[in-house]
């Protein structure tokens, strides 16, 4: 059987879904009015915009008025690091990240190293947890925030929030944690979880691109870094992206838990397919501290570019490292973080599901993977197997 397409590149975008569209469409041709607006025509975009609001609260059970509106998770992680530490430059100047964190993340934070913040980057062990441990030793009377992935974008490892916050909180330190592949896909709840800050985005979930959040906590305080209109509580300066943001509204309402157990499913029979090939490793942990619907593999003795073009003319659609950054040929800091050897973080590829992926169609990667990889280690000079 030869699919059309087999996409398994959710990790980096998701299609949105027809019900997600079919309540966009009216706030391109019949709601189009500013929200910011006084008329009454502008009182329908102002409505959609509170309760959308609303919805995404309660999924993390926030309060409604803790929601802001981004372009997405980048721009929240931005607005999270760099609000937080300029409105606390008098407090300290000291920032905690991990090596693992997303691109925009450690970007950010070299950049604010180049302001005159100090930054530690937290090692991680072999599946990419972080010690709590060393999270405690690292935390100073200068830190003013730490900032922790949830779900990580790469090898799909979901940290434990709860003690992590919990030692923030007791060391009286901002707590931010990027969510946007863990959102929806694992359980979320800011005041449980002890978060802080917590970054959400739209097109991980079969939502439109171009639309996210920030979950800031009641009473903490953030400088802006776009001005103008005073929109967002005056933290986030634009008009707001109305159709975007109904959108990513439906795609949380409609997103459930059989549709996590329909991706662990599908997930574990690709695991346990791909790693019955000879010298293939799985980069990350098995199991329930995994995101239902990534899997990240390496072969040795193949090129993880060359094995996603291979899969790519029979229409599978994968990625290397993160789709989210440019392309590069420096191997991914996820996987040299977890202890992986250069040509072990080149030889990798990542495989990432939604809840509208086929049995059949795993079975199809499933049939033709093994192909692949047998094919290129006939031009490999270091397999031996």
């Amino acid at each position: 059987m030869r699919f059309k397409r087999v996409y398994l590149d959710n990790g980096a975008s998701t299609n949105v879904d027809p019900k997600v569209l079919e309540v966009m469409l009216p706030y391109f041709t019949e709601k189009y009015a500013n929200a910011s607006s006084g008329h009454t025509f502008a009182q329908e975009s102002k409505n959609a915009l509170e309760n959308s609001r609303k919805i995404i609260a309660k999924s993390i059970n926030a309060k409604t008025d803790e929601i802001i509106f981004t372009s997405g998770g980048t721009e929240a992680n931005n607005l999270a690091l760099k609000g937080i530490a300029f409105q606390n430059k008098d407090k300290g100047n000291h920032i905690i990240t991990t090596k693992i964190d997303h691109s925009c993340v450690l970007e950010s934070c070299k950049w604010l190293e180049s302001q005159g913040f100090k930054v530690t980057y937290l090692d991680v062990d072999e599946e990419g947890f972080v010690n709590p441990t060393d999270l405690k030793k690292a935390i100073t009377d200068k830190t003013i925030i730490v900032s922790i992935i949830h779900g990580n974008n790469e090898i799909g490892i979901i940290q434990d929030l709860e003690t992590l916050g919990k030692i923030c909180r007791e060391k009286g330190v901002l707590f931010h944690t990027d969510a946007c592949q863990s959102y929806t896909k694992t359980e979320i709840d800011v005041k449980k979880q002890n978060v802080d800050l917590m970054t959400l985005n739209s097109h991980k979930i079969h939502g439109p691109k171009g639309v996210g959040a920030l979950y800031i906590k009641d009473g903490i305080k953030i400088t802006p870094w776009q001005h103008g209109g005073g929109h967002e509580k005056g933290l986030r300066a634009g008009t707001e992206n109305i159709h975007g943001i109904v959108g990513f509204a439906e795609a949380v309402k409609i997103a459930n838990k059989k549709h996590v157990e329909h991706m662990i499913e599908l997930r574990d029979k690709l695991i346990n397919g791909a790693l019955e090939i000879k010298g293939s490793r799985l980069n990350g942990p098995r199991g329930n501290k995994r995101l239902c619907n990534n899997v990240n593999l390496s072969f040795k003795g193949v090129e993880g570019e060359a094995l996603g073009g291979y899969l790519d003319s029979k229409n599978i659609c994968s990625s290397t490292g993160s789709a989210c950054s440019t392309r590069s040929l420096e191997p991914s800091h996820v996987l040299k973080a977890i202890g992986l050897s250069n040509e072990e973080a080149n030889g990798s590829v990542r495989l990432t599901l939604s809840r509208f992926n086929t049995e059949e169609e795993i079975d199809y990667v499933l049939k033709v993977l093994p192909k692949f990889v047998k094919k290129l280690r006939g031009f490999s000079a270091i397999w031996k197997g």
